[in-house]
């Protein structure tokens, strides 16, 4: 039942932040029905993890619809092979659900292999495999006997969770993968870099300081990784968890298996980004690495600080709204507007948590509204309420700024402009400069 523009059901899910009250909000639940849900599927949130494996087969076990979540909604770079930029399907039709599919996943596999010869292929149960009951680890597990190379199933029918149930489904692929290393000596001053998938070289530029400071990059988990490099992983001192949502997960389970210690860092603003170096350093214990990060630091600070409050001056007193994937992402998000004299009157997340809202809740002023798995009607009912000028989210939310006439700022996978670091600090105050200052207000405010 709708009442205010809100469905009954949503209530818990939305919050008003009050001084000193504790935070109610509800969350990591499924969506609520009829609510028409930004959050997207299991696969979904697979193939947002597995994706930039570079040499990798990306094999979709479902209709073609699914396969369009592909390269071309990715801002993913690769400093080698190119092959995850293809796109590869089974493509049921109605004949494969009714008498099964498991004969065109196995044609399928062994086609792409004697095409492609990739170390590894990834196959992406979807949505009707999980209903016509395919027996997909069956056909996996043949298929390597027969070509001699590792054919993973990722367990991720749509309609079985949520997003960040595909976040899991895709880290236990991972596991699978890496499970069958033989583990030898740990390599000192090296580290593991999880859930960044360089978009638009962000893990590039993250590994450029890792190596001013004398930290060793083993491997990024999943930006611009291989199969050789996935094999690797395991031998790492430390692992540092940029999404959290997608690899939390993944860091403890690799603390258990593997003894690996992690923690989590943002590089999103000059505030965490300054704060996460220093933790890499302080956490490897390493004197020389704790003395060049601080050079690294000192050196970058005086490179953006004067731009950055040029930009502050053009764009403060603005109020923004945030709609992201993750409670990380939104935190930073929040640092980063206050920096710039910028209000956050509406923040939410698909996939964040509890102790996430809490911190969240902790940084924005009273009276900012807070939402878990959001829709557009609320979004835009509590946006024009607060008085909201800038809009920041993914592709889904675009169309919803510019209907309303409100600035947008793309934080999303598709994006070619790297937000991360101290260089991304720089693009995003550009961005919102930008978009803020547009002559185009002038002809329809």
């Amino acid at each position: 039942m709708e009442k205010n523009g809100l469905l009954e059901g949503r209530k818990k899910f939305i919050m008003h932040k009050e001084n000193e009250v504790p935070i109610t909000i509800s969350c990591d639940e499924n969506s609520l029905s009829g609510a028409v849900s930004q959050r997207a599927c299991v696969y979904c949130g697979a193939r947002v993890v597995l994706n930039p494996i570079t040499d990798a087969i990306h094999l979709v076990h479902g209709p073609i619809g699914c396969a369009s979540y592909t390269w071309d909604i990715r801002g993913s770079l690769s400093s080698d092979s190119q092959l995850y930029r293809n796109s590869f399907s089974t493509d049921l039709r109605e004949k494969d659900i009714v008498f099964g599919g498991e004969k065109k996943l196995a044609s399928a596999i062994t086609e792409a292999y004697a095409e492609y010869h990739p170390k590894v292929i990834f196959v992406y149960a979807t949505c009707v495999v999980g209903v016509i009951g395919d027996d997909i680890d069956a056909v996996c597990k043949n298929a390597e006997k027969e070509l001699g190379i590792r054919v993973l199933p990722v367990k991720s029918p749509g309609f079985s969770g949520n997003k960040r149930s595909g976040y899991k489904a895709g880290c236990n692929a991972i596991l699978q993968l890496m499970g069958e290393t033989k583990i030898v000596e740990t390599i000192p001053g090296s580290i593991n870099y999880l859930g960044d998938f360089n978009l638009a070289a962000e893990a590039w530029i993250i590994k450029s300081y890792l190596n001013e400071m004398g930290v060793k990059l083993l491997t990024v988990l999943t930006g611009d990784s291989n199969y050789e490099s996935l094999l690797q992983a395991p031998r790492a001192e430390l692992n540092i968890v940029q999404c959290a949502g997608s690899m939390t997960y993944l860091a403890k389970q690799m603390q258990s298996a593997y003894q690996i210690p992690f923690d989590k860092v943002r590089f999103l603003g000059v505030d965490e980004t300054v704060i996460a170096l220093r933790k890499i350093a302080n956490l490897l214990g390493d004197t020389d690495i704790i003395k060049r990060t601080e050079k690294l630091i000192e050196r970058k600070l005086t490179e953006v600080t004067e731009v950055l409050k040029q930009y502050r001056e053009r764009v403060q007193g603005h109020k923004a709204a945030i709609y992201v994937g993750g409670g990380f992402k939104a935190i930073a998000l929040i640092k980063q507007f206050n920096n710039l004299g910028i209000d956050t009157v509406v923040i939410g997340t698909q996939t964040g948590d509890q102790e996430e809202y809490e911190m969240i809740r902790s940084l924005t002023k009273e009276g900012t509204v807070i939402l878990d798995d959001t829709n557009p009607n609320e979004l835009q009912k509590f946006m024009l309420e607060k008085g909201a000028d800038i809009l920041v989210g993914g592709v889904k939310e675009r169309p919803l700024a510019y209907k309303l006439g409100l600035a947008f700022i793309d934080h999303n996978h598709e994006r070619k402009h790297a937000l991360s670091g101290f260089e991304g600090a720089i693009n995003f105050a550009k961005e919102v400069d930008l978009t803020v200052n547009s002559p185009v207000w002038d002809y329809i405010n």
